[in-house]
């Protein structure tokens, strides 16, 4: 399989689906190494998808693993408040 990152190709609002054709979530931010995605669930939270693990094609944009998995990889919670004492 060949994995592009053209980044003419992603855009911010595009859907990511993983394995089987299941959505993941929506691209919200583009960046040199990684998209931002917010997940499609009742809870949307942040997925920091490194670009080679996306694969690029002519009308989606897609990972090879599914939703569990990929929030298990890239979810990344804050280990405090960015504002918050101390």
């Amino acid at each position: 399989m060949t994995v592009s990152t053209e980044t003419a190709a992603i855009r911010v609002g595009a859907s990511l689906t993983g394995e089987r054709g299941r959505r993941i979530g929506t691209v919200d931010a583009v960046f040199a190494d990684y998209l931002l995605v917010r997940t499609s669930g009742l809870i949307p939270v942040d997925l920091y998808i490194p670009r080679p693990e996306v694969t690029v094609g002519a009308d989606r944009l897609w990972v090879s693993y599914g939703p569990d998995e990929a929030y298990a990889r890239w979810h990344r919670p804050l280990k405090r408040a960015p504002h918050g004492d101390g």
